[in-house]
């Protein structure tokens, strides 16, 4: 095997402290990566969750979607469907379905037979039928499905034979393969979920999970580590790794010490000021991509006095985003002109921004009858890729809203807690963002502005709006570019003038690697995946 764990005293020593890798003591070393993730994943099925830890963790790593993002390019490619065809009218998908797929084969669980039509329909039937039998053992519900409206646009999902099945549609929509392609719309298996009916444990389905992906499920500690291993007969590409462990680290610092040590060979989310250390290590290598994301400072549209546009107009002019940049990014962001990134096709540069204007901030206060205003803001726990520190971007923010007169008080709880509470929307304002799953535009407006999102706890503005709804169904009947990037533009311009929220900057994609890893790309969007990473060691090359 060209691929091996470098160093034997680090595995050595993770063996005894941790019990992260398997095997520890015999002759020959399996090989193995250690990758420094930033938290725990909600659940171990991403169709139950937003959240691009728990995405991270499951969706690249256990399961498979039946298309997928091309990471060269943004075509759409085969994944547990080798083909598809599109009706004339556009509101039927017919696809072919990948024989020969195995489910990973756990001490729970041993399937009978290969994937196929079946586990299509439980899979998405789950999202939209509430009669089906594990629509409800959900307690989270499906959050981007409900936000994009799924179970609207899907009339039904029929099963032609074994391996076809065609999705019939309520209407047409350009957005539907990319979503199919997004990291929530994974693959279960129908036998798996249905043992466990029978056994009485059936949500067991979202934590002991079971997929085709290319590695599978076998231990988690929570605030210790999850580990992998290698799926023996995956369907897809050769997987190198025999073993894969998320070492669950929340401080950067930590990680980025782990990742100089060699106790891990790829860390999550480094903080920008953090890069100038790792410039001093030759052996670390820094991965950035421009980055389909954005971050956001989000109005409860509905408690007042937020529910006043004027209001949310002046807190717009007083936020410095050029200071935020540079003190929270250390320029490795650009500054949010609007809700898409540089990146996207539909992106077009926003000629009449809320700019930074504290006068005109008070002005509008004023107007407003607003004297004297003291507001809450949540602001995450966790670094994302989109915001690395929200805590140090809330302090910036109350800063610049000390100089108009504005109080703005700092609110932040556990992750897990912050995550339960904002379902309640019991919230003033909450620093948040977005990381796109994939590179339609629409997954920038539906899933975070729509009113489909907002049913959802999705919608962070808690605002809904007829002519912003209007654009994005246009937007969606039509497959023209341009013609979609118009309607999008134009449901920019509404977001500018109606401010739900305010959007501050657009993130590259860091992650930090030894330079011994290769073969591992870094996509704009969705989460990371290990199916094709290397690691080499000086014998190997």
């Amino acid at each position: 095997m060209p691929v091996i764990v470098k160093r034997w005293y680090q595995l050595i020593s993770l063996c005894i402290s941790s019990t992260l890798l398997a095997a520890c003591g015999q002759a020959q070393l399996p090989s193995g990566l250690v990758y420094c993730s930033e938290g725990n994943p909600e659940s171990f099925n991403p169709q139950l969750v937003t959240s691009g830890t728990t995405i991270d963790a499951t969706s690249h790593q256990i399961y498979s979607q039946l298309v997928n993002y091309s990471q060269a390019k943004t075509d759409i490619i085969p994944g547990l469907a080798t083909q598809w065809s599109i009706s004339e009218d556009g509101l039927s998908y017919q696809f072919t379905l990948r024989e020969h797929v195995s489910f990973h084969k756990t001490n729970r669980f041993t399937p009978s037979r290969d994937f196929n039509a079946d586990d299509v329909l439980f899979s998405f039937n789950r999202i939209i039928d509430p009669l089906h039998p594990y629509h409800l053992v959900s307690r989270t519900g499906y959050p981007f499905f409900q936000s994009i409206g799924f179970d609207n646009l899907i009339e039904s999902i029929e099963k032609v034979n074994d391996y076809q099945v065609i999705f019939h549609l309520t209407r047409k929509d350009a957005s539907f393969l990319a979503n199919l392609a997004t990291d929530f719309a994974v693959i279960l298996s129908a036998e798996y979920g249905y043992q466990l009916l029978a056994q009485g444990t059936p949500e067991d389905i979202d934590y002991y999970a079971v997929g085709t992906g290319p590695f599978q499920l076998n231990q988690y500690v929570k605030n210790e580590y999850i580990r992998f291993k290698k799926h023996p007969v995956y369907w897809g590409p050769t997987v190198e790794l025999d073993q894969l462990v998320f070492d669950i680290t929340p401080r950067s610092t930590s990680r980025i010490a782990k990742l100089i040590t060699g106790d891990c060979s790829v860390s999550a989310l480094p903080k920008a000021a953090e890069l100038t250390v790792v410039a001093a290590h030759p052996d670390v290598v820094v991965d950035a991509k421009p980055g389909l994301n954005v971050s956001f400072w989000a109005f409860n549209t509905q408690k007042p006095p937020l529910d006043d546009v004027r209001v949310r107009r002046a807190l717009a002019h007083a936020i410095d985003k050029k200071n935020i940049l540079e003190a929270v990014y250390n320029n490795t962001a650009v500054e949010a002109t609007g809700v898409l990134p540089p990146a996207s096709w539909a992106y077009t540069k926003n000629l009449s921004p809320n700019e930074y204007n504290p006068q005109k901030a008070i002005e509008l206060l004023k107007q407003a009858g607003v004297d004297k205003l003291s507001i809450n803001v949540w602001a995450m726990p966790v670094a994302r890729i989109y915001n690395p520190s929200a805590l140090k971007t809330a302090e910036l923010i109350q800063a610049d809203l000390a100089r108009i007169g504005v109080k703005l008080n700092i609110i932040s709880y556990d992750w897990s807690v912050f995550v339960q509470k904002l379902s309640a929307s019991n919230y003033d304002s909450v620093l948040i963002g977005w990381n796109a799953d994939n590179s339609d535009p629409d997954n920038f407006f539906t899933p975070l502005l729509s009113c489909a999102a907002l049913a959802s706890n999705n919608n962070r503005s808690r605002w809904c709006q007829k002519d912003f709804e209007h654009l994005l169904a246009q937007a969606q009947s039509v497959s023209s570019q341009p013609e979609r990037k118009a309607f999008y533009q134009s449901a920019e311009a509404i977001i500018s003038d109606q401010v739900p929220m305010v959007t501050l900057a657009h993130a590259k994609k860091v992650v930090l690697k030894k330079n011994n890893i290769t073969a591992m790309q870094i996509r704009p969007y969705g989460g990371i995946s290990f199916a094709k990473a290397i690691q080499t060691t000086e014998e190997d090359e």
